[in-house]
């Protein structure tokens, strides 16, 4: 058997973690999981979440393997979405100050200088 090429990518703490936990290799597990997912997704399971993705459908009307699938999507779009954010750059651009809490939870002013 010929070894398949490799990718590196990155994957989310939370799920290395759990492929370790599991026993056994976590890029193995991972790989699982993925092509798991993959196959889900194509079956009429996947295009129920897909409706539900695309605002066609009842999330309420899935089953909760279904509803698990939706909420990790949403968790997907949330997180880029977060990370597209440029409101610093915004608001030092136009000179504008914001409020902001520090690791400790103090507040603190930044900008608007």
């Amino acid at each position: 058997m010929t070894a398949m090429p490799t990718h590196p990518t990155r994957i989310d703490h939370d799920v290395y973690e759990a492929a370790k936990a599991e026993g056994g290799s976590a890029a193995e597990r991972i790989n699982r999981w993925a092509r798991i997912g993959r196959e889900l997704e194509a079956t009429s399971t996947g295009s129920a979440v897909a409706r539900v993705l695309a605002g066609n459908g009842s999330y309420d009307a899935l089953a909760e393997r279904e509803q698990a699938l939706v909420r990790a999507a949403w968790d997907e779009r949330i997180a880029a979405a977060l990370a597209s954010l440029t409101f610093e750059q915004e608001l030092l651009a136009a000179g504008e100050a914001w409020a902001e809490a520090d690791d400790e939870g103090n507040l603190v002013i930044r900008g608007g200088e």
